[in-house]
């Protein structure tokens, strides 16, 4: 669950030995932030820090199958590209011919053969996929009780993948879309610097110009990344504005993107921004999921109890989780950095502590003051 990417399930059971099956994976849809989901708060561990603070979004299947409401309202988002009141389109009007140019795109190649043969390919090849969900022997005999039970413990190794992380697989898929498109030159933001690494290693391999934005303070705290992304090729263009972290290297590549929307394809690496980004990224992130079902039929032929994932971005989650939605037997949880603690003012759980608001592109929630204003999030990782 580090910036790598690695994703944990559980399945709850006293053996220690998981059996094996097989069956094929299949495909489920996405649902919005609503009553659906709740956000919880846990205790804090002081076994790790007297200031450490884990928070969750549980998904209660209770409060999912009471709510009634149509579940194909929740797997696309509307014609003004909302999940219920979430997602949208709030970008300058220059922008708007590009992103629905680019809606349409995607919605082709989603039915396009020839596109889907070429990313299967390079995702298997070129990538590494599929991910080993790893059983980790050691972390379940460390959780296990006295009396014998406890979870299994296995990770979904996305770390392993090419670059390093989940980010390549939204990466080389919106290359590709990028391609088909006609454009020469793609732009990033990037906070860690695995997103930039990740697109500028997609555009080496086609053949496309790269600029990554990237926070002043960030650049600092990831130079190896930094130079990777230079020893790619890519331009890295350093912000200074703001706190000059991941959200003020986004702020810039928009104003780069409305300057050269003509000749530009911007490649966000998370689940936010306008409609259809936050479609497109979970959708190309997917795969984690559906490799997870297939190889817990295989392991032990069933599925995980228990999926848990970091929440920064969104996502590593929202392509781990998002094949399970519809599954109201697997528990999800998203662990987002508590900091100093929730009331401390020092943190970043947004989806816990945030308010609805608009940044980005989009409707989201949002750390904000009294008077709607942004509120930097805290934290000691880059980004």
């Amino acid at each position: 669950m580090a910036a790598s990417g690695t994703v944990a399930t559980f399945r709850t059971s006293v053996s220690s030995a998981p059996s094996s099956s097989s069956s094929s994976s299949q495909l489920t849809h996405l649902r919005s932030p609503s009553k659906a989901l709740k956000f919880t708060p846990l205790p804090s561990s002081r076994s790790r820090s007297s200031f450490s603070v884990s928070c969750t979004i549980a998904k209660e299947p209770a409060v999912l199958m009471a709510t009634g409401s149509d579940p194909t309202l929740w797997q696309r988002p509307d014609s003004f590209g909302r999940f219920g009141k979430f997602g949208g389109k709030y970008v300058p009007e220059t922008l708007m011919h590009a992103l629905s140019e680019l809606e349409s795109a995607f919605y082709s190649l989603a039915t396009d053969d020839d596109f889907q043969r070429e990313l299967a390919g390079i995702l298997k090849d070129y990538v590494g996929r599929e991910s080993p969900l790893y059983f980790a022997e050691r972390l379940t005999e460390h959780y296990r009780r006295e009396n014998g039970e406890g979870p299994l413990i296995y990770l979904k190794r996305e770390d392993l993948n090419h670059t390093g992380a989940h980010k390549i697989n939204n990466a080389v898929a919106q290359a590709l879309l990028a391609k088909r498109l006609g454009k020469k030159r793609i732009i990033a933001e990037t906070g860690a610097g695995q997103h930039g690494v990740a697109t500028a290693t997609v555009c080496a391999r086609f053949g496309l110009q790269c600029i990554i934005y990237m926070g002043a303070q960030d650049m600092e705290r990831q130079a190896l990344n930094v130079f990777r992304m230079r020893l790619l090729g890519a331009e890295v263009r350093g912000v200074h504005s703001g706190t000059a972290t991941l959200k003020d290297a986004t702020s810039e590549a928009i104003r780069d993107w409305v300057t050269n929307v003509e000749t530009t394809h911007y490649i966000l690496g998370s689940v936010a921004g306008p409609h259809p980004y936050p479609m497109m990224v979970r959708d190309f992130h997917a795969v984690i999921g559906k490799e997870t079902r297939r190889q817990a039929l295989e392991k032990w032929g069933g599925k995980p109890d228990v999926l848990v994932a970091c929440v920064g971005g969104g996502s590593n989650a929202m392509g781990l989780f998002h094949e399970f939605v519809d599954d109201t037997e697997v528990r999800m949880i998203g662990v987002e950095a508590a900091g100093f603690g929730l009331d401390s003012g020092k943190h970043a759980a947004t989806l816990t502590k945030g308010d609805v608001g608009v940044l980005h592109g989009a409707m989201s929630y949002l750390l904000q003051d009294d008077d709607g204003q942004i509120i930097e999030p805290h934290s000691i990782s880059a980004g």
